[in-house]
């Protein structure tokens, strides 16, 4: 507003501020106005979350506080140019016109990385249907401060969380309907049902309201010699087992030659690998040929593995056959 005041024109003796740009008009904060409290309140107990410092959540306490902060007056900087369009933007971003000395200034007042040796940070992700955790309250408060800045109508929380969750209607309301029908086919399960008409496909919008259920379809069925098989059957192998003996097993048990196997993106075995690397390979437990080729350790957590296979029956032909699972043994 000092560059460019409400009587603004443009060298065309146009308002500036009109169209699409909407006059912005200075907020004088108050304590007394719950709106810009809100603001404070939830955005300095969300930093001091960040930083892992302690938080205040007495009101009464923080406006105390606040009222004791002095904030000195606007004072306009010498030498600040303001572009008005997108070309003087491209042309500032573009001129190359580096300020060294303050980059310099800047650099020196960074701390050591000693300093900051102990010091922690944790970013938070944003939960808007947990009331305690103030991500809405922050939201809300900066959301209607900017619209009071520019003369939109303020919004309130409800609509506010709407937004924020770009679904309609982002409230719990719907989580507690997908839960309870998600609830319902696990106790299905749980009960052993193995036909699939039991089971159903819930279809739900409560802002109409809509509540549909169809039966689900049957997965297709695959063949490998005379066994039928489906997406979610597995080839249960409990490890650990070397590249050799993996390979062995299949061709022992299953009658299949497998000529390439994967785990995720990487290729652990194909019949047209290098000699020397299948050598290198093939006496290596299972878990550390993952480890090799991906060149990443498995956490302790890893409790199972998951490979595709492509295999070729006693025939020779090339047959299509579930994934494995592959049970690591206990790591302590």
């Amino acid at each position: 507003l000092f560059n460019f005041p409400p009587d603004q024109l443009t060298a065309s003796g146009q308002p500036f501020w009109s169209g699409p740009k909407r006059c912005p008009k200075p907020l004088k904060f108050s304590v007394e106005d719950p709106l810009h409290l809100d603001y404070v309140f939830a955005a300095a107990n969300l930093k001091a979350e960040v930083y892992g410092l302690p938080q205040n959540r007495n009101r009464e306490a923080v406006a105390q506080m606040v009222q004791n902060v002095h904030v000195p007056e606007f004072t306009p900087k010498s030498g600040v140019k303001i572009a008005i369009n997108d070309s003087q933007v491209q042309m500032a971003n573009g001129s190359g016109n580096v300020d060294h000395d303050k980059i310099g200034q800047l650099q020196r007042e960074l701390p050591s990385r000693d300093q900051l040796a102990t010091m922690r940070i944790t970013p938070l992700d944003f939960e808007k249907d947990d009331d305690s955790n103030l991500h809405m309250d922050f939201i809300v408060a900066a959301s209607n401060l900017r619209a009071a800045n520019y003369s939109i109508p303020a919004a309130d929380r409800h609509t506010s969380k709407l937004i924020a969750g770009k679904i309609i209607p982002a409230i719990a309301t719907t989580t507690s309907v997908v839960a309870g029908l998600v609830g319902l086919e696990l106790i299905k399960l749980a009960q052993g049902y193995k036909k699939l008409e039991p089971f159903k496909n819930g279809f739900v919008n409560l802002a109409l309201p809509f509540f549909g259920f169809s039966e689900p379809i049957a997965a297709p069925k695959l063949t490998y010699y005379d066994k039928e098989w489906t997406i979610w059957d597995r080839f249960e192998v409990t490890g650990e087992l070397t590249l050799k003996e993996f390979i062995e097993y299949f061709k022992d048990k299953h009658g299949l030659e497998i000529t390439m196997l994967s785990q995720g993106v990487c290729m652990l075995y194909s019949f047209f690998m290098a000699p020397q690397k299948l050598q290198d390979r093939f006496n290596l437990p299972m878990s550390e040929v993952v480890r090799k080729v991906s060149k990443k350790k498995l956490e302790p957590h890893v409790k199972a593995l998951v490979f595709e296979l492509c295999c070729n029956d006693t025939d020779g032909n090339d047959v299509e056959v579930p994934y494995v699972r592959y049970t690591l043994p206990f790591r302590a």
